[in-house]
């Protein structure tokens, strides 16, 4: 038995979960092992269906946006009203963050009634954070010093004032090195800076111990765990958080080298963060993928600078035992290919837009295939619509492994009778025959 095996017996056999009754035991486990089943290619007793929300429970709950992302009771009343109402066969509870990211004055994300309407979604602020001088080298040579001193003051306000420490390097030699260094701890703002920091680390551990909590309260209603970890591809880290796509577009032609170089050094960080899924009681590691489509770059530049390391990410991840969702935003047939590179049985591919028949024959005995309703369909069709859409897809991929139905795109908006009709058409569709 190889590692992903062991890990998805144990997530299937729910060790731990006191559940509220029997009936909610077996649910778990029947819903669990037809995840496993169909990820590693095994012929499930149903196609299985899962939700990938938004702000969706907000909505569906009559909170605002705003509501869940600062009151983080609030956030599991709706995500556990959701969770009961649609019976996907799975769940992820989104963290009720709002509060620790204003705190720190995050320059990244704009906040729902904080300058958006209250029933939007955060929204990502991608700047050119650093420039390509500022950036490559400087983060190439010392990670952890280019975080610390450069990257974070920029984009948390409370922080700015630790651009003025020394560097950290000369600390080692603790007798010479350590009274040049130790004074800059005590600079004007340094302080106060680390105690916001401080303050806001008691918040996300407050918000991560609440959310441990109730998530194993739905599991113990008869629902597994999506995702226990996130992580990103190392090409995306860069261009999303510190070059924007302006820059990192421009950086292909003029300093592919030191593209390659970054995004090498990103790969054990990258895995690394993933690796917070071996403590939950989930092995999969949900990875949103953004500038690796076919509009953003052509097929030898993914080849080139996309793809080698991000794969490097998904087999860390799957050597230690652990199941990488790749969610892959945008147009990415062209693509079927390239990542058909991948051993088999060990991973998710959730494709927003792609040719399915395509995909199908490229990927079909590789790799499970997770979508790809649209989100446009579920917004503004019917429930026969959507129920035709879903018969398609499973007729495309077969009920012999291989295939989760869900939305293609995360879930702000839908019509609740169009997602109830996506859910129950492939429990009944998609059922052995």
């Amino acid at each position: 038995m190889n590692k992903t095996q062991e890990t998805l017996e144990r997530w299937c056999s729910a060790e731990g979960i006191h559940f509220e009754s029997a009936e909610a035991e077996d649910a778990y486990k029947r819903r669990a092992k037809r995840i496993a089943d169909t990820l590693q290619l095994k012929a499930p007793d149903r196609v299985p269906v899962e939700l990938t929300f938004g702000i969706f429970p907000a909505l569906y709950a009559g909170f605002t946006a705003e509501d869940v992302l600062f009151d983080r009771k609030k956030n599991f009343e709706a995500y556990k009203k959701t969770v009961t109402a649609f019976q996907a066969d799975t769940f992820r509870l989104r963290p009720a963050q709002g509060t620790m990211l204003e705190f720190m004055e995050c320059k990244q994300v704009m906040l729902p009634g904080r300058g958006i309407p209250v029933n939007s979604n955060l929204q990502f602020v991608e700047t050119e954070c650093e420039t390509a001088d500022e950036f490559y080298d400087a983060f190439i040579e010392d990670p952890t010093g280019f975080m610390l001193k450069v990257h974070w003051p920029r984009i948390f306000g409370v922080l700015k004032p630790l651009g003025q420490l020394r560097p950290l390097e000369a600390g080692f030699s603790y007798y010479l090195g350590m009274p040049g260094i130790i004074p800059g701890f005590g600079a004007p703002g340094v302080r106060e800076s680390f105690q916001r920091l401080c303050e806001a680390g008691n918040m996300a551990l407050e918000e991560a111990e609440f959310g441990r909590l109730k998530s194993r309260e739905i599991m113990e209603m008869g629902f597994p765990l999506d995702a226990g970890g996130v992580s990103h591809a190392p090409f995306d880290t860069v261009g999303d958080f510190i070059r924007g796509t302006k820059g990192m577009m421009l950086d292909l032609f003029r300093r592919p080298e030191k593209i390659i170089a970054a995004t090498e050094k990103l790969v054990p960080m990258m895995i690394k963060m993933g690796l917070q899924a071996r403590n939950a009681p989930s092995p999969f590691v949900f990875m949103p993928l953004h500038k690796g489509c076919d509009g953003f770059m052509s097929l030898e530049q993914y080849k080139t600078f996309y793809w080698p390391s991000l794969r490097k990410v998904a087999i860390g991840l799957i050597e230690e035992g652990l199941v990488p969702i790749l969610f892959f935003e945008g147009e990415n047939t062209s693509r079927l290919e390239v990542i058909k590179d991948i051993p088999k049985g060990k991973a998710v591919y959730h494709f927003e837009k792609v040719d399915l028949f395509k995909a199908k024959e490229v990927l079909g005995d590789t790799v499970c295939f997770r979508g790809n309703v649209p989100v446009s369909l579920l917004c503004t069709g019917t429930p026969e619509e959507v129920k035709a859409y879903v018969k398609g897809l499973i007729d495309t991929f077969g009920r012999n492994g291989g295939l989760i139905v869900d939305s293609g795109a995360i879930l702000d908006e839908a019509k609740p009778e169009n997602l109830k009709a996506m859910v129950d058409s492939t429990k009944e569709y998609g059922a052995s025959r």
